[in-house]
């Protein structure tokens, strides 16, 4: 029975050190990351979104989603199944991307995000960042507060 135990808690412990391991691979905020490399981040992470592993994209969009951002949407399986749902689904896997800035101050930065979808479609966001202000790791750290919901621009073809 202890030895039954004993491997069962090893295997626990493995199991717990290797996701820790993948989860190692992603990105964290940092100041030193600008606002646009922040979505470029999110947006390579979404189109290669189980590279890593499973959710790899979403995992990654969600450690630069801003603290009050995260309110909003709710804990990670919340979000999980928000990007998953019909109103963002587009942005998993999709085939390209631009990010073209049309507004910033010293505090916040706003893009527009066109991104070609699997299946030929354009698609537009507004795409916002803050500077996070309060103390703590997050600190002068760019991290998203808004994510438009897509406008259809038509299809490639």
């Amino acid at each position: 029975m202890l030895k039954k135990l004993h491997l069962t808690f090893s295997v626990f412990i493995f199991f717990i050190l290797s996701t820790n391991i993948l989860r190692a691979d992603l990105q964290t905020p940092n100041k030193f990351i600008l606002p646009s490399e922040v979505i470029k981040i999110q947006l390579i992470g979404l189109k290669n979104n189980d590279k890593k592993f499973k959710d790899s994209g979403i995992e990654q969009t969600w450690s630069f989603a801003h603290p009050d951002n995260k309110k909003n949407t709710g804990p990670l399986p919340n979000f999980k199944m928000m990007i998953k749902g019909r109103s963002y689904q587009m942005l998993l896997n999709h085939i390209s991307h631009t990010i073209t800035e049309i507004g910033s101050s010293d505090k916040w930065a706003q893009f527009e995000v066109i991104i070609l979808d699997k299946e030929k479609i354009y698609h537009k966001f507004n795409w916002q960042v803050e500077k996070y202000t309060e103390e703590g790791p997050l600190k002068d750290c760019w991290l998203t507060t808004m994510v438009s919901s897509p406008i259809p621009l038509g299809s490639s073809i």
